[in-house]
């Protein structure tokens, strides 16, 4: 069976060994200790929808069974669906229980911080009355005026909404410091360049820059998080993190499912949009960095912005020879056969888009030069991974060959990012026997190993960081301009060319994408 162009190196190996994880007699640390958090009030607009039940609301659930929020805090949800405030709650707890969340014993106490209130998002009078109701909130709950606009709508009310809550006076602060008001967007920044130029002049027309929480929860992975920690609190890794020493770099992001009941937001963007201008360069961005001065916010920011700088331009005119598309057919997943993309709901039936990619980039500076970066991901691929692999160079010179008489595979350092949250290194040692032979083994750290506290998932760590108003984990607008800027010349030519039905490539659900992909590395 065909496997992945990105498969070398994660194969099982012959033997393992296991890396323990010492204390050196450190009590673990509560991840959610800190500084306490200042009372507030999360307005969520999209109560109604699917991100506020599957992600949003369990995540704020588990941080106040976890002692993780405020106090006090009130979380308001806005929609068109006319509801009550019990109805709104019950219809919260179905949505945790659906997710998998099944101690419910401290649900009443979260419950009686959640509100409703019915509001269209065109109609500015529904502003000013949630203005009014928000300003009666803080007297009676005592949240000091401080409030968190989620954006859990549409992309294309983001612009709507922005300006109605600067005309509702809702973006001021307070001149004292004291009193913050934030809000937070989630991807896609606009389609292409252009349009993410003029969100991001909608949103400072009431907001300020400090103000706007760019979201993209890959970032605040646990394990996303630990790349740095990887590279700049250990001594081993960053004296070969180079050219000299790494071949190739392949990041990952593959999905099992397909496109579900996105069709509508799908069809427009497609597999670059969706996932490449911001998962996979984030991902990019935390591999390829360099090591800031200081831990600080602004200049960790500043050195993945100079990664997206220094992203050599795309060969358009060389296109097949830098990405392969492809879109799903019916396969099988799971052991349940599944529909191809054309015949999703809401798909057209002579739909262009891509749910596949692969690209081939480079980063032009004096670490990356002449190392490729593959960047993968897609949908209804043969299994959920997300993981980013570091491709040692051969060893200069074998002393074994004549001895052996085989290939001595090279090492290869994986970052498993999900579902195995996990680092592990692969390397040479000598099979036991009488005959001399080499074996690879895998050396598997677990992030989790030995780590008895509370686990955040990725969207708790960044409501926690909202609240704080640490926007080290967001996007800023220079990296969104900067890789809508390498990516749109792409897109333009894909969806503009006469051929652009021969580019996109069928694959079968189920399986590793299209076989054209593995030219990507052999050219």
């Amino acid at each position: 069976m065909k496997t992945a162009p990105f498969e070398e190196g994660i194969e099982p190996q012959p033997a393992t060994a296991s890396c323990q994880v010492e204390d050196f007699g450190i009590a673990p640390q509560n991840c959610l200790g800190g500084e306490p958090l200042s009372p507030c009030i999360i307005i969520i607009f999209g109560a109604s929808g699917d991100l506020t039940f599957r992600k949003l609301i369990p995540a704020l659930f588990r941080l106040h069974c976890n002692m993780g929020l405020p106090h006090p805090i009130r979380i308001v949800g806005c929609a068109r669906t006319p509801m009550d405030d019990g109805e709104f709650r019950e219809s919260l707890k179905t949505g945790v229980l659906a997710g998998g969340v099944h101690d419910v014993s401290c649900w009443d106490a979260f419950a009686a911080c959640v509100r409703y209130r019915p509001l269209e998002y065109l109609d500015p009078g529904d502003y000013r009355l949630l203005a009014r109701y928000l300003e009666e909130l803080d007297e009676e709950s005592g949240t000091q005026g401080n409030r968190i606009f989620y954006l859990a709508v549409p992309p294309a009310l983001y612009e709507t909404v922005s300006r109605c809550l600067g005309a509702a006076g809702l973006a001021q602060e307070g001149m004292d410091g004291k009193r913050w008001s934030r809000i937070v967007v989630e991807k896609p920044f606009g389609r292409d360049l252009e349009s993410a130029a003029v969100l991001d002049r909608v949103l400072h027309e009431n907001f300020l820059e400090h103000q706007v929480f760019r979201i993209d929860h890959y970032l605040a992975k646990e394990t996303v998080q630990n790349v740095l920690m990887l590279r700049f609190a250990n001594s081993i890794f960053e004296p070969v993190w180079n050219r000299q020493f790494i071949e190739k770099v392949k990041i990952i992001a593959a999905e099992t499912l397909g496109v579900g009941k996105r069709a509508g937001y799908y069809e427009e963007a497609g597999v670059l949009r969706d996932m490449f201008q911001n998962h996979m360069m984030q991902l990019l961005s935390l591999t390829a960095m360099e090591p800031p001065s200081h831990f600080e916010t602004e200049l960790v920011r500043d050195e993945k912005s100079k990664v997206f700088r220094a992203l050599r331009p795309f060969p358009v005119e060389q296109l097949y020879e830098f990405l392969v598309s492809g879109r799903y057919e019916a396969g099988i997943v799971d052991g349940a056969r599944v529909p191809g993309y054309l015949e999703e709901p809401g798909v057209s039936s002579g739909s262009l888009t891509p749910t596949f990619a692969s690209m081939k980039v480079f980063i032009d500076n004096w670490r990356w030069q002449g190392v490729p970066f593959y960047l993968t991901s897609g949908k209804r691929l043969a299994k959920k991974l997300t993981e980013i692999q570091i491709h040692f160079r051969e060893v200069p010179h074998s002393i074994f060959r004549h001895v052996i008489g085989q290939r001595i595979h090279k090492n290869v350092l994986t970052l498993g990012i999900h579902p195995d949250e996990k680092i592990s290194l692969v390397f040479q040692t000598k099979n036991p026997g009488a005959t001399l032979r080499l074996r690879p083994v895998t050396m598997d750290f677990h992030y989790s190993q030995n780590y008895a506290g509370p686990l955040l998932d990725a969207y708790e760590k960044a409501l926690i960081d909202c609240m704080r108003g640490d926007q080290m984990l967001f996007w800023r607008q220079d990296a969104v301009e900067l890789t809508w800027s390498f990516l749109s010349p792409i897109l333009e030519r894909c969806e503009t060319c006469t051929d652009r039905s021969r580019m996109i490539f069928p694959y079968e659900a189920g399986t590793w994408g299209p076989a054209e992909a593995s030219r990507l590395e052999e050219g």
